[in-house]
């Protein structure tokens, strides 16, 4: 028996390979199918089943693409229905996988149809719980996803209460639990960085496991501080329940490289958004006038799906020299399928035609000290963009909380008359809230470097 978790960091994701005998499971795999498909061939072996353990709202899965190549089924637990063919196993089934058993236990309350797997060794011993978004290492899925006009947040937490206590909790504590996320997902409050643990500890560790937590209690604490989910959320789960493009057919349409003037005649033509991929500290410096910046580098896929509204928005691409095909395939991770394709030869090219470019400026912490400090009529602003979390945990005195993740929603609020200074607690989110400013008409922006981390090495009063 053979499992591996398949960890994918800039969604916090982990899928899962398990084989035996020749045979092979899938665990909520990504987009693209390849790396599956291959592994399984490497020891000559058959993928048989896939299964999904709910739909996913933070990213599509590549369960539709990879059961036509490979004729594998794709199993979901109770109540789950979808446009194309499943196999909708009843709670408590058992599939068999060369010599071990997959369980099926349906778990309720992320979403209605949620359920873990659990994976049963040659000796009959239950040795891995594939928990999904039921549970993770450290906290528990979010109630909030799957609300129904006669199913409140409420009702689904409920139901998690019971699924966790009556389905997970009476297993054995040497069980490994492996989950479907970790730090960084959106789908739950406060996960662990780490990827697996035993469920014994969790027991010790897990606030949602507590035994003498009533379920009044355990509604409250899990509801509280919950923000909105990110806006595509829902639509990435519709697209798993749907179905949805081929991987290989969005890559070859997005990773198309584009010269200066068929670049600037596409965007100019259909509306394209310009989404620069790069540094902050290269897009800032200087880019494509009215692009906006969201680096490879940080939460590059949650940040797009949080940001840009529509699915269906055409983009091109501007991106570090290598970086086009990993860029489409991170894009189309969370439904942005629509890549036209990208700045052949980079901003040099650009440059290099005789196209305009913007910058926005961008400031030391010390220098931000010295400048603030020394006004004389105090019109400058100073917006925090981190999480309102962040914000209320310590902040500037005179900071604003203008948090990104709302930038959209709340941007009507700003006065394009009036100087901002703009800060994260690095400087790639800060980078973001300023391109988008900069699209939009506001000319008076200063990115503070280095973010909250810089500017409480500095004299500047605290909150």
């Amino acid at each position: 028996m053979k499992v591996e978790q398949i960890y994918t960091g800039c969604l916090a994701q982990g899928a899962y390979y398990i084989e035996s005998k020749g045979e092979v499971a899938i665990i909520d795999p990504l987009r693209e199918t390849e790396p599956y498909i291959a592994r399984a061939k490497k020891t000559g072996s058959k993928i048989k089943y896939i299964f999904e353990t709910h739909f996913h709202a933070d990213f599509v899965s590549g369960h539709v693409d990879l059961a036509k190549k490979t004729g594998a089924t794709i199993v979901y637990g109770p109540n789950a229905e979808t446009s194309y063919d499943i196999y909708q196993a009843k709670d408590g089934e058992e599939f068999s996988l060369g010599d071990v058993k997959i369980k099926v236990l349906h778990t309720p309350g992320h979403t209605l149809e949620s359920s873990c797997y659990l994976l049963i060794d040659a000796q009959g011993k239950n040795h891995a719980l594939f928990t999904g978004d039921t549970l993770f290492i450290g906290d528990v899925g979010r109630p909030d996803l799957a609300i129904k006009q006669d199913i409140t947040k409420e009702d689904l937490a409920g139901m998690l209460y019971d699924s966790l206590h009556d389905k997970i909790m009476p297993l054995e504590d040497d069980l490994l639990i492996y989950p479907a996320h970790g730090a960084g997902s959106a789908c739950g409050k406060n996960m662990s960085k780490d990827t697996v643990d035993t469920l014994g500890n969790q027991k010790k560790t897990n606030y949602a496991l507590q035994e003498d937590k009533t379920k009044v209690a355990f509604i409250e604490e899990l509801l509280e501080g919950i923000l909105p989910p990110p806006q595509y959320f829902s639509k990435n789960a519709m697209l798993n329940k749907q179905g949805y493009d081929t991987f290989e057919h969005v890559l070859d349409k997005g990773n198309v490289p584009l010269d200066p003037i068929a670049f600037e005649h596409l965007a100019n033509q259909t509306s394209a958004v310009v989404l620069d991929v790069r540094s902050p500290e290269e897009f800032l410096k200087q880019h494509v006038p009215n692009s906006i910046f969201i680096g490879l580098d940080g939460s590059f896929a949650p940040w797009v799906g949080a940001l840009i509204t529509d699915l269906a928005q055409p983009l091109l691409l501007v991106v570090p020299e290598g970086k086009a095909e990993e860029t489409v395939t991170r894009l189309s991770r969370v439904g942005y399928d629509n890549t036209l394709g990208y700045l052949e030869g980079g901003l040099e090219s650009w440059i290099a035609a005789g196209k305009e470019t913007q910058t926005i400026a961008s400031i030391d912490a010390q220098t931000f000290e010295e400048d603030y400090q020394n006004q004389k009529n105090g019109t400058s602003s100073i917006l925090d963009v981190r999480k309102p979390g962040e914000f209320d945990t310590q902040h500037l005195l005179d900071a604003d909380s203008f948090p990104l993740d709302f930038i959209n929603e709340n941007m009507g609020e700003l006065d394009k008359e009036k100087p901002y200074y703009i800060h994260c607690a690095g400087g790639y989110r800060s980078a973001i809230a300023a391109s988008i400013l900069s699209a939009r008409g506001f000319t008076k922006l200063t990115d503070i470097k280095g973010g909250f981390g810089a500017l409480k090495e500095t004299e500047m009063p605290l909150s």
